[in-house]
């Protein structure tokens, strides 16, 4: 075994937000798996994606740059050519790499030819090439496509939402499966030093999960978000057009609880993934040998601001995200990360933690209790690629104005419009939006849940403009995609 070379598992979960942990907000799941990881590592209190959507975010986290640095600013344009990413830094330093779970981050041959394991699967089963490379599926590929139909055809609930409770074999389900995937990885690479990223469809639509995780989470119980009749009167237009389409205010009460329910028992599931997997780790002496970071790529509305899924918002439920890093042995544990951290300070982090060169190119930093840091008070997010703007004018010219066909149908358009900003503190968070008239600012001391938009009232002018210049700031810190050496 060689030990200079701390192995890393890199757990990606897609579209979960971190108030869906009871380690961030009381009377939601309970994740006992997450907790025993954050009590033998660093909880990071204050972790926010860069990009509230897939691909943006995916690219993020690899390269350490910024959306508007990297180029990937849509679910369409994946990893660019010739970036400098965290595959790359760990090929060239002798590591087994691995992807276990969803991609949509790599295309290009130069990177994919980077993994010696590609084991894909998606929201819906496997990919149809199902282009699979050093490792056999765990387990007969007819079952995983069985346990996949309920997904490929989900029930008529809401024009905006749906879920389903289903009983195939656990193993089966994308992340029983990736789960057992992972563990077969790691008896078959228990000699070689590897960096694995176990990547987690879920919690993301389809909204589905077996009956035995859906029965803990009604047990359990659940908190519903608090709605302002008074919230829709201070949106701005951009966050109407969500609402119109995906606003579920009519539905039942029963069956958002139920969205919540399913939700948060695909959350229960992960978390059982986890625990697999640490044990594993133990079973095989590997557990102060490796490095094992937990996050997502974003959230989710999952009855909040009385909306479904996600759009291009920068609510906390859709910014906020689970960051753990745990490595006993070798980083404290049981400490909390305080400062305002990004998804782009992950692979940085751990790149310093194996004693491996971090790319000039990369803007995250490591965490500041891992490193000599200082602390962080502010952090940022984006959203769009400079195109036109998505008005309700448009939307309304659509055969369907309300529900996921509408989504869908207006999402590339939506993914790309403009060019909107966010920064974020522990207080406050401000939203500019050069192509929307209306800016927002929440003061999250007092309105946590976001419902009153304080941007247009002239008391809080200093503070918009004193987070408008943490804004300008950071735009300007990080507009050179390609920095220059200095001599």
């Amino acid at each position: 075994m060689n030990l200079d070379k701390p192995n890393v598992i890199m757990i990606m979960a897609d579209q979960f937000k971190a108030t869906a942990s009871r380690l961030y907000r009381e009377k939601t799941c309970h994740t006992p798996h997450l907790k025993k990881l954050a009590e033998e590592g660093v909880l990071c209190r204050h972790a926010f994606t860069p990009h509230p959507l897939c691909v943006p975010a995916r690219v993020s986290l690899f390269t350490g740059q910024y959306p508007h640095t990297h180029g990937a600013r849509r679910n369409e344009t994946l990893m660019p050519k010739g970036a400098v990413h965290a595959v790359q830094c760990w090929k060239e330093a002798g590591y087994v790499t691995g992807l276990i779970g969803k991609n949509h981050c790599f295309e290009r041959k130069e990177d994919l030819d980077l993994f010696d394991v590609w084991c894909e699967v998606g929201h819906r089963g496997l990919p149809n090439e199902n282009a699979a490379k050093g490792m056999d599926w765990c387990r007969p590929e007819a079952g995983i496509n069985q346990a996949h139909e309920t997904r490929r055809k989900m029930p008529d609930i809401h024009p905006a939402f749906s879920y389903a409770v289903t009983n195939y074999p656990k193993e089966d389900y994308a992340t029983g499966l990736i789960a057992g995937q992972t563990l077969q990885f790691l008896e078959e690479n228990q000699d070689n030093p590897f960096a694995l990223w176990m990547s987690l469809p879920d919690p993301h639509t389809p909204i589905e999960a077996p009956a035995h995780y859906v029965s803990m989470i009604e047990e359990e119980g659940i908190l519903f978000p608090p709605w302002s009749e008074e919230e829709l009167e201070k949106m701005p237009e951009r966050n109407r057009v969500y609402y119109e389409m995906m606003g579920i205010a009519d539905a039942s009460k029963d069956d958002i609880k139920k969205l919540m329910t399913v939700y948060y028992a695909m959350i229960r599931f992960i978390d059982d993934a986890v625990g697999q997997v640490v044990a594993k780790l133990e079973q095989l002496n590997l557990r102060e040998k490796t490095m094992i970071v937990f996050c997502s790529d974003h959230g989710d509305l999952t009855g909040e601001h009385r909306m479904a899924d996600k759009g291009g918002l920068f609510y906390d439920c859709l910014t906020r995200i689970p960051m753990i890093f745990s490595w006993p042995g070798n980083i404290p544990s049981g400490i909390t990360e305080d400062s305002m951290v990004n998804l782009v300070d992950v692979v940085p982090t751990i790149l310093k933690l194996q004693g491996l060169n971090i790319p000039a190119s990369m803007q995250g930093k490591p965490l500041p209790v891992l490193s000599e840091e200082a602390p962080r008070t502010v952090t940022f997010a984006e959203y769009g690629a400079g195109g036109p703007a998505f008005r309700l004018k448009d939307l309304e010219t659509f055969p369907e104005v309300h529900g996921t066909q509408a989504q869908m149908k207006s999402l590339q358009w939506r993914e790309a419009e403009g060019r909107r900003k966010m920064v974020r503190t522990k207080a406050w968070k401000y939203v500019y939006d050069p192509m929307d008239e209306d800016d927002e600012l929440y003061d999250m001391v007092n309105d946590p849940w976001e419902l009153d938009n304080k941007a247009a009232d002239p008391m809080f002018d200093k503070v918009k403009h004193e987070m408008r210049q943490k804004l300008l700031d950071w735009s300007i810190m990080t507009e050179d995609a390609r920095p220059v050496p200095l001599p």
